[in-house]
């Protein structure tokens, strides 16, 4: 009698070791998926463009740049106190200086104006870039930014 309840208290032991075992595995394995790193720098765009690293895809150039490095910031213009922390960044053709890419932050895509002779403002459907104190952007009539 006594080997048989001692063999039955070893069975149960044994299987409610081999649960315990089984749970803690599944928990490590659930942390170790979660815990897997992301690479910083590891998103590249359809044009190889890291955006993670402030790159992105200029038309007039055909390469990744950094627009705040190499381009003219236009601040957001700011009427009756509004106060706003937007910028948009253009940069111009190296050519001829007759086209010029548009960066806005609130579109996905650059916007290419074109001027038809020097002195004369690059425009795209109702975006105007003026060149006057630097430069004033101006979207249908209304100054949207302006800067140097």
């Amino acid at each position: 009698m006594k080997k048989g309840l001692l063999f039955s208290v070893m069975i149960i032991f044994a299987f409610s070791c081999a649960k315990q075992m089984d749970q803690k595995k599944e928990s490590k394995s659930l942390i170790l998926k979660e815990e897997k790193p992301q690479l910083v720098g590891g998103d590249l765009d359809e044009h190889g463009c890291k955006a993670s690293a402030g790159y992105t895809w200029s038309v007039l150039r055909k390469e990744c740049i950094r627009v705040f490095e190499i381009g003219t910031r236009l601040n957001h213009y700011e009427q009756s106190g509004e106060t706003a922390t937007t910028s948009a960044f253009v940069i111009f053709d190296a050519n001829n200086g007759n086209k010029a890419e548009l960066f806005l932050d609130t579109q996905k895509e650059s916007i290419i104006l074109e001027r038809k002779s020097e002195g004369q403002p690059w425009v795209k459907d109702d975006w105007q870039l003026i060149p006057w104190k630097g430069y004033v952007l101006k979207k249908a009539e209304e100054i949207k930014y302006t800067g140097q």
